[in-house]
C-alpha cells in the first residue's frame, strides 16, 4: 500500500477501535447521574457495564464471522452502524430497559470493530507492517483509560446524554472513510451460517454473566455455592461442551475447532487469558493505594497515571520491535515486568515513590502482553478464510479473563478481611498464575521459525 493511504488507514481503524474502548470506560463518571435519574439499584446500575461486557464478547465472534465470510468493509461499516444505534437509543433512553438495551447494541457493535481492524491489517499490510500497526491499535486501551474519565467528567457538565451523542457524527465519519479505504473481499459462495452455534454462543455467555455477577466478595464462599452462581457455571460448562461438539459438525463453523490444532494460536488464547486476568487486578490498585497509604480515592486513581501512559507509550514500541526480535521474547520479557510489579504490591510496604515504580513496569509489561505479539501470532497462524474469526476468539477470551480476574481478586481480597493485607494477598495470589503465563510463553516459537512460518505460510498451516 501507498504509504498516505496507509495512514489514513490506520487512522480510521484506530478511531473506531478507541470508540468503542471509551464507551467501556466513559460511562464510569456518569453512573451517579444515571442512577438518580431512574432511580436504580446499585446491581440495576451494573448491568450497564455488564450488557456491553456480554454482547460484545458475542459481537465479537459473530461479527468477526461475518467479516471472514463477506468481507471487512461491511462487517466494520455494520459494527459501527449497530453502535451509532446503540448510541442514540441512550440519548433519547426514558426508562432503565432502553438504557439496557442500547448498552447491548453498543457491545454488540463493538465486538466487530477490533477484529475487523485487525483482520484488514492482515490483509491489506505485510507482514513486516503489521508488527507496528497493530501496536498502534494497541495504544487504543492505553488511550481510552486516560481519556474516558476526563472526558466523562467534560461531558457530564452538559448532561450524560453528551457522552453517547459524541459518538453519533464520528460514526458517520468512520462510515464514510470505511466505504473509501477498507476492502470488500470476502466469499463469493458463502456456505450456510451456523445458527445453532450462534444460539448456543450466546447462551453461554449469559450464563458466564450471570454466574460472575452473582459473586459476593463480602461472601465469596457462600455466593459460590449459591444456585446463581453454581447454577450459572454448570450451565456453562454444559453448554461450552455442546457449543464445541456443535462446531465439529458445522459447515462453517463460528469458530473453527481446527484454530486449536496450532499450538501457537491455543497457547496465545490461554496467555491473553491469564494475562487479562492479571491486568484485571489493576481495578483494585486504587484500593490498595488508599488501604496503604490513606489518600483519599481521587488521588489514587491519579497515581495510575504513569503506568497508564507507559503502557501507551510502549504499545507502538513493542509493535516495532516483533520483527527484529520476535514475539516469544517480547512476551516473556513483558511478563517478567508484569510479576515484578505484582511481587511489589504484594509484598513491599507501600509508598507512593515505589508504588509509581511498579505500576510502570507493569504498564510497559502490559503492552507486550494485550497489545500487538498475540495479535501478531494470530495472524501469522490463520489464512483470509479464519482471520477475523481468530481475533474474535482472542478478544473473547480475553473479557473472560478479565471478569474471571477482576471476581477473584475481589473475593481473595475479602475473604482477608479487605483493607491493605487483603489486597496483598489477593496481588501474591495472582503471582502464580504470572508464573504460568511465563513457563506457556516460554514455549512458543523462536525468531527464527516465526520468520520461516511468514515466508511460507501455506506450510505452516499444514504442520499446525
Amino acid at each position: 500500500m501507498e504509504a498516505k493511504q496507509t495512514k489514513w488507514l490506520l487512522a480510521l481503524l484506530f478511531v473506531g477501535t478507541l470508540m468503542g474502548a471509551l464507551d467501556l470506560a466513559i460511562i464510569g463518571p456518569a453512573l451517579p447521574v444515571i442512577q438518580v435519574e431512574f432511580g436504580m439499584e446499585p446491581r440495576e446500575l451494573a448491568w450497564l457495564l455488564n450488557a456491553y461486557v456480554l454482547l460484545q464478547m458475542i459481537g465479537a465472534l459473530l461479527l468477526a464471522k461475518l467479516a471472514d465470510r463477506h468481507g471487512p468493509r461491511p462487517i466494520y461499516i455494520l459494527s459501527i452502524a449497530l453502535f451509532a444505534a446503540g448510541s442514540l437509543l441512550l440519548v433519547v433512553a426514558q426508562s432503565e430497559w432502553m438504557l439496557y438495551a442500547g448498552r447491548a447494541i453498543q457491545g454488540f457493535g463493538a465486538g466487530g470493530i477490533f477484529p475487523a481492524a485487525a483482520a484488514v491489517i492482515g490483509a491489506r499490510l505485510a507482514p513486516k507492517e503489521r508488527g507496528q500497526a497493530l501496536g498502534i491499535l494497541g495504544m487504543v486501551w492505553g488511550v481510552a483509560f486516560l481519556a474516558g474519565p476526563l472526558l466523562g467528567g467534560i461531558f457530564l457538565r452538559f448532561s450524560w446524554q453528551w457522552l453517547f451523542a459524541i459518538n453519533l457524527p464520528i460514526a458517520a465519519l468512520l462510515i464514510v472513510g470505511a466505504i473509501k479505504l477498507l476492502p470488500a473481499g470476502g466469499e463469493h459462495e458463502p456456505k450456510p451460517f451456523d445458527k445453532k452455534g450462534m444460539f448456543i454462543l450466546i447462551a453461554a455467555m449469559g450464563a458466564l454473566i450471570i454466574a460472575i455477577t452473582g459473586i459476593d466478595t463480602n461472601a465469596a464462599l457462600d455466593s459460590a455455592l449459591s444456585p446463581q452462581v453454581s447454577g450459572g457455571l454448570l450451565l456453562l460448562v454444559a453448554l461450552t461442551v455442546v457449543f464445541w461438539r456443535a462446531e465439529k459438525t458445522a459447515v462453517d463453523p463460528i469458530v473453527r475447532p481446527a484454530l486449536f490444532e496450532s499450538a501457537q494460536i491455543s497457547k496465545s488464547c490461554a496467555i491473553s487469558t491469564g494475562t487479562s486476568a492479571l491486568q484485571s487486578g489493576s481495578i483494585f490498585l486504587p484500593a490498595l493505594l488508599v488501604a496503604s497509604l490513606g489518600i483519599s480515592p481521587a488521588d489514587s486513581a491519579l497515581l495510575l497515571l504513569p503506568g497508564v501512559v507507559a503502557a501507551t507509550v510502549a504499545a507502538p514500541l513493542v509493535g516495532k520491535l516483533i520483527n527484529k526480535v520476535g514475539t516469544r521474547l517480547i512476551i516473556v520479557v513483558s511478563q517478567v515486568l508484569v510479576g515484578i510489579s505484582l511481587c511489589v504490591y504484594a509484598f513491599v510496604d507501600m509508598n507512593i515513590p515505589i508504588f509509581v515504580c511498579a505500576s510502570v513496569l507493569g504498564g510497559i509489561g502490559s503492552a507486550g502482553l494485550v497489545g500487538a505479539p498475540l495479535r501478531y501470532i494470530v495472524l501469522a497462524e490463520t489464512g483470509n478464510h479464519d482471520r477475523a474469526a481468530a481475533q474474535g476468539l482472542l478478544s473473547v477470551v480475553s473479557s473472560v479473563g478479565r471478569l474471571v480476574g477482576a471476581a477473584m481478586v475481589g473475593a481473595v481480597a475479602a475473604s482477608y478481611g479487605g483493607g491493605a493485607a487483603g489486597y496483598q494477598a489477593a496481588f501474591a495470589g495472582l503471582i502464580v498464575l504470572a508464573v504460568v503465563i511465563l513457563l506457556t510463553a516460554m514455549s512458543l516459537k523462536s525468531k527464527a521459525d516465526e520468520q520461516m512460518d511468514t515466508a511460507h505460510p501455506q506450510e505452516s498451516a499444514a504442520t499446525n
